[in-house]
């Protein structure tokens, strides 16, 4: 089994947060890092107002279903994507760029960090810059893009086989 943590940087939605929880629980990730402005679950020494932190919680059990109790998780204000490369993980960015490799044809590290950036705006360049790789899921129909949890759901599959 392959050593995942993903990594969920600025992304406004919590119930993609809640899903990415779930999703994670269903592969094994070994860990959940929520960085910037992500909605995070209530931490043991939040800082947050206990009122907000409470009503954020909510919101991601929705989607989480109590997956925010059995997936690890970490908060950070910037992604820690050195300590990551000085661990042993490649860090890859899940992105649709010109350097990109289609998912199917990347050929998956023992131990992987996925980037994910924004819903609207993706994955900040200074991030993607620091990726060892970006890859791509191939898009067939209309849209151009799938939501977020739904192309991590499909990443985290690929990677973890």
């Amino acid at each position: 089994m392959r050593d995942i943590v993903l990594i969920a940087h600025n992304i406004r939605s919590t119930h993609n947060v809640g899903a990415f929880l779930r999703t994670c629980d269903g592969f094994g990730v070994r860990k959940l890092i929520f960085s910037g402005y992500t909605p995070y679950p209530t931490l043991e020494d939040d800082t947050r107002l206990p009122h907000f932190a409470d009503k954020i919680t909510r919101q991601i059990h929705k989607t989480a279903l109590g997956a925010e109790v059995t997936v690890p998780f970490e908060r950070y204000e910037l992604p820690p994507i050195e300590q990551l490369k000085a661990d042993g993980y490649t860090i890859v960015g899940l992105e649709q760029d010109e350097r990109s490799v289609m998912l199917p044809d990347y050929e998956v590290p023992d131990k992987v960090a996925l980037l994910l950036g924004n819903e609207i705006d993706g994955i900040y360049p200074e991030y993607r810059d620091q990726c060892d790789a970006l890859v791509e899921i191939p898009m067939h129909g209309h849209k151009e893009s799938f939501n977020v949890s739904v192309a991590t759901g499909i990443a985290l599959y690929h990677l973890s086989i």
